[in-house]
């Protein structure tokens, strides 16, 4: 498992032409980590969604939740989520706005309860993202593994231990050239959660 400390500089994984995709290990604190993911997981009415794959309708691996940030910031416009959660989910995104200076206005929640959820290698769609905006996951709880794979024939995945508190960036332009995933595992793992900031044309 890859280990970084609060003070160390960020990884980059990869850099280059068709885009960039950067580490931030200890990012948030640890102990606000933790504050973070059992606010979150007690606080948001997490849904569990069904999608056709292969020609029939599966479960999705994992728990899922969407806010707009400029509803979080109104509590007469709270829907799915408590208002202490909502204050955290705020924090989060003004401590990476103001890391990034990038105006992220849409929240996506995954909620990985053990090993057996998970997200199948994709790239975000772009077709409602602002262009030359990066996308932002913040980490919390147990450390799981992503895999970052070229859409080129021939290259390795590039792997990374998401750890709670981390913050991990990737370019607009990574995601017309690669994919990124997070596998099922056999090993005894606890519950994550992810926390997907991104700028969105129309904020959702």
């Amino acid at each position: 498992m890859t280990q970084f400390g609060l003070f160390d500089a960020p990884l980059s994984l990869i850099e280059g032409e068709r885009g960039s995709v950067t580490y931030y290990a200890g990012f948030l604190p640890i102990a606000s980590a933790e504050s973070y993911f059992m606010t979150l997981r007690d606080g948001v009415d997490w849904h569990a969604q069904r999608r056709v794959m292969y020609e029939r309708e599966v479960d999705v691996p994992r728990l899922t939740a969407h806010f707009r940030l400029e509803d979080l910031a109104s509590e007469s416009a709270l829907d799915g989520i408590a208002r202490e959660a909502a204050a955290t989910v705020g924090d989060v995104a003004a401590r990476v706005s103001g890391k990034l200076d990038v105006p992220f206005n849409s929240i996506g929640l995954n909620f990985y309860r053990d090993g057996s959820d998970s997200v199948a290698p994709h790239n975000d769609r772009l077709h409602d993202l602002v262009a030359g905006q990066p996308i932002a996951l913040v980490s919390l709880g147990e450390t799981r593994r992503m895999l970052i794979r070229s859409k080129r024939a021939g290259e390795s995945a590039v792997p990374i231990d998401l750890e709670a508190g981390s913050l991990l960036v990737m370019s607009y332009a990574t995601q017309l050239h690669y994919t990124h995933g997070v596998a099922k595992t056999r090993a005894p793992v606890g519950s994550r959660i992810s926390v997907a900031l991104r700028v969105r044309l129309r904020a959702s």
